[in-house]
């Protein structure tokens, strides 16, 4: 008698995470619950400027913006290089990962815009 609830019990919670799984699927949900996710999609939707000195990198390195989109789509937050609670325009060290983990970001976040302020390659 056990083992038929608990097969009824598998049986449905399977359907159940194949159902929600499709579903979550189909409207491009996120769960950007840790704090670098947080932060970084919050640069990410927000009009995004560069500074002089962070066009001079991009002209003179072969970085593009491209890139710079994937590193704000997966990186490394460093909050204590940063200054995330400075207002009006908080400010964060963002540092790429994997392939890009050579590439550093200083960017200035304020109400609507984003601007990279430095682009640090090693």
């Amino acid at each position: 008698m056990l083992i038929k609830r608990i097969g009824y019990y598998l049986v449905g919670v399977s359907i159940g995470a194949v159902a929600v799984s499709y579903i979550w699927k189909n409207k491009n949900a996120t769960f950007d619950y840790g704090m670098d996710a947080r932060t970084l999609k919050t640069i990410r939707i927000k009009k995004r400027f560069f500074s002089d000195e962070a066009t001079k990198v991009i002209e003179n390195s072969k970085i593009d913006t491209a890139t710079i989109s994937t590193i704000l789509k997966n990186a490394d937050v460093d909050f204590k290089k940063g200054k995330p609670r400075q207002k009006p325009c908080a400010e964060y060290f963002i540092t790429g990962k994997n392939e890009l983990k050579n590439i550093s970001l200083y960017v200035s976040r304020c109400d609507s815009t984003a601007t990279i302020e430095k682009i640090t390659i090693e």
